[in-house]
């Protein structure tokens, strides 16, 4: 299963490190991704939501 948000579909960005003598090399920036049980379409379910959606409040945990 791919680490994107269910919410906001955030997921991996590339780009390059650089070096302080100016070599680039390729990486990968990763969203903080958590695995948590949220009221999804009205039933309860595991997914994947990234931690500004739960600070944000736009998910609704179930119990």
């Amino acid at each position: 299963m791919a680490k994107i948000c269910v919410i906001c579909n955030k997921s991996k960005t590339t780009g390059y490190k650089i070096s302080h003598s100016n070599i680039k090399t390729k990486r990968k920036w990763r969203p903080n991704i958590q695995k948590i049980k949220i009221m999804l379409d009205g039933s309860p379910r595991r997914a994947n939501v990234c931690s500004r959606c739960i600070k944000a409040g736009k998910i609704r945990r179930a119990i």
